[in-house]
């Protein structure tokens, strides 16, 4: 029996917990017309199935019509949501977790362009950033119509099947009425904190009232709001202090911050380059202050940082919930003694910033993540031994050898440079970006584990692979960058050149990103923090457009902090060299107008060029050609299909190599062509 403080039961009344460790309430976007369907239901059950304790379901479910979803969000503000409350329950409790739902109104923290495309409402007429809409400031009858809409929906949650509730306080509409930065009443529900704090009063009392005695009821508060002119920790252990005094809650769940713009948010769900678990002392001190059991979660990544909060007393139950998307079976691996094999959230961010772009969540790091009906977890065994060449020792390559070994066969991995991680090695240099290596030290790690034949320093070429005499070929060489096609392309440097120290640069810098992605901004990091006079120019409508809000708030606020300038809508037309500097051409691609300007150095990022030369040596000798069934692959099937009856292997290519995309892509692609192979 493993002695650790993670693992010991607990006891919410009468709720036995098996464990400490919560996956507290997110909303993933995997709803569909706003009930909790397959996918959902999948996802949690095998966090359950992993040996979580508590599961708290419905990120931000909506109780009522002026709160709709703008970020995948169940509604329980009608009966149709209770038989896939029913099955989803069921589910989760027969893998024996404890399961909670979320339920919220949103208050100014949604679109009133969605949905039935009815006012936003609020305590005041306060807009937030984030969001954007000018809420309506609500009447009497509107406060009376939501306190009814909560305990309506609280009913559908124990009819549902439920051990409990969560009220969702924290920034939504009841934490706007408590949030003197948001409530500008001169109301009973306004001014004093007690007239702040009535609505969320009334709505326990109501909630209460609804679901009976039996039935877990938590609150998910702010501990401290962290931003000049909002809660303080004083106010928020009084507003803890009043809520323990009703006797009618079990439990809060307290974090801290204030996500009423992308930095606010990524302060509250912090994505790599922010500090870890940075709000233990915010929940303890609400722990000291209140007789009731404390949740918390904030950037609670890794096992260490959970069972220091634990075992300090800082907090009963934590949330691992990020930890549980890239490893669901966080909990058994810790039961059985396999910490070191635990897939680690590295805070890439993709999950949820995806969900904020309007995509549904997916973890960068582990690819069945939410696709659980058709990839498992688990790698099975296969029927009869193999042979697999993988040449390229990138995170798809490692991966594609990871899976291949697990199924027990037999793997060669060839990487022509002296060190596995691919661009992960680029990836992590810089300040913001470093904690991304560590998903290629877990793949390290788990390919030695498994005794891959790993060859470094070993350029692979088409006879090296047939003298293997494989059954399958993966080619995961990824991609290169090319110099940009414009007139004095040859002037400019790629980010890669950069961060791989071949080229050093000094004085003043411009780095031209076509891509909107981290590699230009991991660049533009570094050379700041070398030294250098840096401007980020792009043709897009901002930098570093295609990063979410969280990942995006981050890294433009460290170049910021430097000096780094940014320019937006100019596009690349020519470089020149004069004397010692370049003189770059750009066009406005709005206006049509040109400016020239000197530096001292150009580099930019336009992407990678395919480095596929290896795969179409391969190709004729492949019994498939090299092509993947699509409707298999879709499937989560295997996608192998016999083309060419005098073929000796079968080929397959994944990542950079087939396009440039991004990590998450190289590793999905390495899971739908090896998982059966």
């Amino acid at each position: 029996m493993i002695n650790d403080p993670l693992l010991e039961p607990f006891q919410l009344r009468h709720l036995r917990l098996r464990n400490r460790i919560v996956s507290t309430a997110h909303a993933p976007a995997y709803q569909e017309g706003g009930h909790p369907r397959q996918r959902y239901r999948l996802y949690h059950e095998e966090k359950a199935r992993g040996g979580l304790g508590l599961t708290i379901i419905g990120g931000s479910t909506n109780v009522a019509p002026d709160s709709p979803s703008v970020f995948g969000q169940l509604y329980a503000g009608d009966d149709s949501i209770l038989p896939w409350f029913r099955a989803l329950t069921s589910g989760v409790r027969s893998e024996g977790a404890a399961i909670m739902c979320q339920i919220t109104h949103m208050g100014r923290r949604t679109a009133w362009d969605d949905g039935h495309w009815l006012p936003v409402i609020g305590p005041s007429r306060t807009r937030e950033r984030a969001h954007r809409a000018w809420p309506k400031a609500m009447e009497a009858e509107d406060i009376r119509r939501v306190i009814t809409q909560f305990a309506d929906a609280a009913k559908r949650c124990r009819a549902g099947g439920f051990d409990g509730i969560e009220l969702l306080v924290h920034a939504h509409l009841l934490g706007q009425f408590l949030s003197p930065l948001v409530n500008k009443r001169q109301d009973d529900y306004g001014g004093c904190l007690e007239n702040r704090l009535r609505l969320t009063l009334q709505v326990v009392e109501a909630v209460r009232a609804a679901i009976g005695p039996e039935m877990i009821l938590g609150l998910r508060i702010t501990g401290d709001e962290l931003t000049p002119g909002g809660l303080s920790g004083d106010d928020c252990v009084e507003v803890a202090q009043r809520l323990a005094d009703t006797g009618a809650i079990d439990f809060l769940d307290v974090l801290a911050g204030a996500p009423y713009d992308d930095l606010g948010l990524a302060g509250w769900v912090a994505p790599m380059g922010q500090p870890s678990a940075p709000h233990l002392s915010v929940a303890g001190r609400i722990r000291q202050a209140v007789n009731l059991p404390i949740l918390h979660a904030g950037a609670v990544a890794d096992v260490a940082s959970a069972r220091h909060a634990i075992a300090g007393g800082q907090v009963d139950l934590i949330g691992m919930t990020r930890a549980h998307m890239a490893d669901p079976h966080l909990v058994n691996k810790l039961a059985q003694g396999q910490e070191a094999r635990i897939r680690p959230c590295v805070g890439l961010g993709y999950c949820v910033d995806r969900v904020n772009q309007g995509k549904p969540a997916v973890c960068g790091h582990n690819a069945a993540t939410g696709r659980e009906a058709r990839f498992s977890h688990r790698i099975e065994p296969a029927a009869r031994s193999q042979k697999v060449v993988v040449v390229g020792g990138g995170p798809g390559g490692l991966e594609a050898a990871r899976i291949c070994a697990e199924r027990g066969h037999k793997v060669v991995l060839f990487e022509a440079s002296e060190r596995l991680g691919g661009q992960l090695n680029l990836a992590a240099k810089g300040k913001t970006r470093r904690q991304i290596w560590g998903v290629a030290d877990w793949l390290i790690q788990e390919v030695t584990r498994l005794a891959v034949d790993l060859r470094l320093n070993h350029y692979a070429e088409a006879d090296d692979v047939r003298a293997e005499a494989p059954d399958l070929v993966v080619i995961a060489t990824g991609g290169w960058p090319e110099p940009p096609d414009i007139p004095g392309g040859s002037q400019a440097v790629s980010c890669w050149e950069v961060l791989s120290g071949a080229a050093r640069l000094s004085g003043e810098v411009l780095v031209y990103d076509e891509m909107g992605d981290h590699s230009a901004m991991v660049c533009a990091d570094l050379l700041s923090e070398a030294g250098c006079r840096v401007q980020v120019v792009t043709p897009d409508r901002t930098v570093a457009q295609e990063l979410g809000p969280t990942n995006m708030a981050v890294a433009l606020r460290d170049l910021a902090a430097k000096g780094v300038a940014m320019a937006c809508f100019w596009s690349l037309e020519a470089a020149a060299r004069q004397g010692a500097q370049i003189e770059v051409t750009l066009r406005h691609v709005l206006s049509g107008e040109q400016r020239r300007v000197l530096v001292d150095h150009l580099v930019v990022e336009l992407g990678n060029a395919p480095m596929d030369a290896l795969y179409f040596d391969l190709k004729p000798d492949a019994r498939n050609l090299g092509q993947l069934d699509q409707e298999s692959l879709l499937a989560g099937q295997r996608p192998f299909q016999n083309l060419n009856p005098s073929g000796d292997f079968m080929l397959a290519r994944l990542g950079d190599v087939v396009a440039g995309r991004n990590i998450h892509a190289a590793l999905y692609d390495a899971l739908r062509i090896c998982k059966d192979a």
